[in-house]
């Protein structure tokens, strides 16, 4: 008798080894995401039957903030985030002491000048107001824009670090107005114009291809520089599930689905 319940004991045990290994290979199938939410959740939302094709479920929580999404992957709360390019996420993880990676690449978004209380940049006078975003990369890449469209000269070599204290020549004597990202084009009826990022000029209702007064364009290096990218945290950008949350976001349906519904705000990225 000791004998047989020995043996039952032992086929358990070997039962619930083997049932525990089959769960460890099949790996955890929620995907958990924080994104912004335009482009990026309506984007991800569009892949969620592509995944459950795959066997994953797909779950995407929106932020209205550049910090949280970081700071919430970085604790392992989320799998990824979706909301930030290359040069944002490099400069979160030096000043924050994150550790969040690029996992992939997935689409471009062109800054745009818009219109506030001027409807084209030739009325464009003495004093006045442009507002831009605060954060470190894209007040960068919006002085950068002012000047490729001759409102103001950056000092020699500041690039993607430029700010107002860059500026060297100011013929019209501009004053910048930095803003959260989030609150610039809320300014639009106070301002000559806003330079916006292209998920808040598509939330604010604005087309790239119909409304901005300049953009950069989609051939410009800007395209590899501000590609906006799924961030997790270092050591799990080889995981199978996040390989497939990339795989499908570049996949020729999704590829589709932004040239159809964004009008130019959101250019796939292709390698």
């Amino acid at each position: 008798m000791k004998k047989k319940i020995l043996a039952l004991l032992l086929t358990s045990v070997l039962t619930a080894g083997v049932l525990s290994a089959c769960g460890s290979a099949g790996g955890d199938k929620t995907i958990t995401v924080a994104a912004s939410a335009t482009p990026h959740a309506e984007i991800l939302e569009q892949a969620k039957p592509l995944l459950k094709e795959k066997g994953y479920d797909l779950k995407v929580t929106v932020f209205n903030d550049y910090v949280q999404p970081n700071e919430a992957v970085e604790s392992g709360e989320y799998d990824a985030n979706y909301f930030q390019h290359i040069p944002y996420l490099d400069s979160f993880n030096e000043e924050k002491g994150t550790h969040l990676v690029n996992a992939g690449g997935i689409h471009y978004e062109p800054f745009g000048i818009y219109p506030g209380t001027r409807k084209s940049l030739d009325e464009l006078a003495e004093g006045d107001t442009i507002a831009v975003p605060n954060d470190t990369t894209n007040e960068a890449r919006a002085l950068l824009l002012l000047q490729d469209n001759g409102i103001i000269t950056l000092k020699e070599g500041a690039g993607l670090e430029a700010t107002v204290t860059d500026i060297a020549e100011n013929p019209k004597n501009i004053k910048i107005q930095e803003l959260e990202a989030a609150q610039v084009s809320r300014v639009t009826g106070e301002v000559a114009f806003v330079v916006l990022n292209g998920n808040y000029a598509l939330e604010a209702g604005y087309s790239v291809g119909k409304d901005a007064l300049a953009y950069e364009t989609s051939d410009s290096e800007a395209a590899k520089t501000y590609v906006n990218v799924i961030a997790v945290k270092e050591g799990n950008e080889n995981s199978d599930k996040i390989k497939a949350l990339v795989e499908v976001l570049k996949s020729d349906e999704i590829v589709q689905y932004i040239n159809d519904t964004y009008d130019g705000a959101v250019i796939p990225f292709t390698e």
